[in-house]
């Protein structure tokens, strides 16, 4: 079995099933995969046609699927661009922008930390001396909000980048409307959609660090596959609402069947449940060895849990946590 010492390397990302089989070789199989945030039960998204998956994206299809998704969002087409996973332009807005001092909280996506340092930035808690913010929003892995005006204020006088890869379960949330001048959104459709292998996300924005973004792209910056499922799902409210409903009852689910455990909350969205626990490591092993893998926190007594799909996972699940499984 993994000792305490190798939390860390689950601690960083979700999903890594490769490194729990290695970890725990005799872990039962299938592994239930409860370290993401990720939607389930996915959007039944078309297929893209033989024909386009065996050409370049067209570029009317591309706009096609900004379009949609602007609609959705409550932004202009001119201001939306698609990119490969919201993670991708994680990576490259720190180079367009161009500053050198940015805040990020430390409780948050380690994704953006990291993309900021590679450029060489100076990375700070606290937004007043800093040329730009970045905030997730609802903020992972504790689902916080941040004050919207706090927002819409510091994007007046720097960069202010808002995150909002969860707001799906939340839209009214949503600052996408309000984008533009120096305030940046970044959406993702894989998780709320259930559909992360797509890669699929989108910046809004400015047109012109819209236009810079796109050539920092190339023309076909979107598979076929994901243009086909995002044509499909952004207009499909109907599915969207039902969806939100039971995602927020199967998240009191979920709480409930942790706080039987003996796990108190500590924050999360409906597509996620944090929890504090003195023993989270031991937690997490424990469940590990039953083939069931959420998500630990590096130095922290705090585990991440992301909702069982099947009603046989919420059984093995369960299974788990009492020590049966």
């Amino acid at each position: 079995m993994a000792r305490a010492a190798e939390l860390d390397a689950f601690s960083r990302h979700g999903g890594r099933l490769a490194a729990a089989h290695a970890a725990f070789p005799a872990a039962p199989r299938p592994w239930l995969d409860l370290s993401t945030g990720i939607n389930p039960r996915p959007y039944p998204a078309p297929r893209a046609s033989q024909a386009a998956r065996a050409r370049l994206p067209d570029p009317e299809a591309l706009a096609a699927l900004e379009a949609a998704a602007a609609q959705a969002f409550g932004a202009p087409p001119s201001r939306v661009a698609a990119v490969p996973g919201s993670e991708a332009a994680i990576r490259l807005l720190p180079g367009l922008l161009g500053v050198r001092s940015v805040a990020i909280a430390a409780d948050t996506y380690g994704g953006h930390a990291e993309a900021w340092r590679a450029t060489g930035a100076e990375i700070t808690a606290s937004p007043h001396a800093a040329e730009a913010w970045v905030v997730v929003r609802p903020n992972n892995p504790d689902g916080r909000i941040a004050e919207p005006e706090a927002l819409t204020a510091s994007a007046a006088r720097r960069w202010t980048l808002v995150d909002e890869a969860f707001v799906e379960t939340r839209p009214e949330l949503s600052l996408a409307g309000q984008a533009g001048g120096r305030l940046i959104v970044l959406r993702s459709f894989g998780k709320f959609f259930g559909l992360a292998g797509l890669r699929l996300g989108f910046v809004i924005a400015d047109e012109s660090l819209i236009r810079r973004l796109r050539e920092r792209l190339g023309d076909w910056p979107v598979c076929a596959e994901a243009i086909a499922a995002g044509r499909a799902a952004y207009p499909d409210a109907a599915w969207a609402e039902r969806t939100r409903d039971r995602l927020a009852r199967d998240a009191a689910r979920l709480d409930r069947l942790l706080g039987r455990a003996g796990l108190q909350p500590a924050g999360g969205t409906s597509l996620f449940r944090r929890v504090r626990a003195d023993d989270a490591g031991a937690v997490f092993l424990r469940l590990a060895a039953a083939g069931v893998l959420c998500r630990p926190f590096a130095g922290l007594q705090l585990l991440r849990f992301g909702l069982p799909g099947r009603p046989a996972d919420w059984v093995r699940l369960a299974a788990a946590l009492s020590g049966e499984g």
